[in-house]
């Protein structure tokens, strides 16, 4: 075999491995891991809705896509009052944070009335996302 030939071959390969990669990765993106409460969270400080869903977002001031987040979470609100924000500040409350596994910035979570997580994303989510999320939810509620 021609040296050309090993080395298309091999880089190829490596696409087909960084693709595979790429596909396990986005099918777990925006799925819940686990319902349960992280040990020691008190769910009653987070500020989380007894009679519907929270959208919990973790931000900071110097975080320039969290505007972005914020602005799909208004969107998404309007569309669906029934729905409850909460905003958290890192940097004031890194607490809330650690307990969450908050890696990244922006990073938002959303919780049904019983306080169980039910969705987590980082980045910026699409607004769709969110709904389809949430839509569920509101009629569990």
């Amino acid at each position: 075999m021609s040296a050309a030939v090993t080395a298309g071959a091999a880089i190829a390969a490596a696409m087909g491995l960084a693709a595979v990669a790429g596909v396990l990765h986005n099918r777990r993106t925006g799925t819940l891991r686990g319902t349960e409460h992280p040990a020691g969270l008190n769910i009653a400080e987070l500020g989380l809705s007894t009679s519907g869903p929270t959208v919990v977002h973790f931000t900071a001031e110097w975080c320039g896509p969290c505007a972005a987040v914020r602005r799909v979470i208004k969107q998404v609100c309007a569309e669906l009052p029934q729905v409850t924000h909460v905003e958290i500040d890192l940097d004031a409350d890194p607490t809330a944070a650690q307990q969450l596994s908050v890696l990244s910035l922006p990073t938002t979570f959303i919780f049904d009335a019983e306080g169980r997580q039910r969705y987590r994303s980082a980045g910026v989510p699409k607004a769709a996302d969110l709904k389809a999320a949430l839509e569920p939810l509101l009629v569990m509620g």
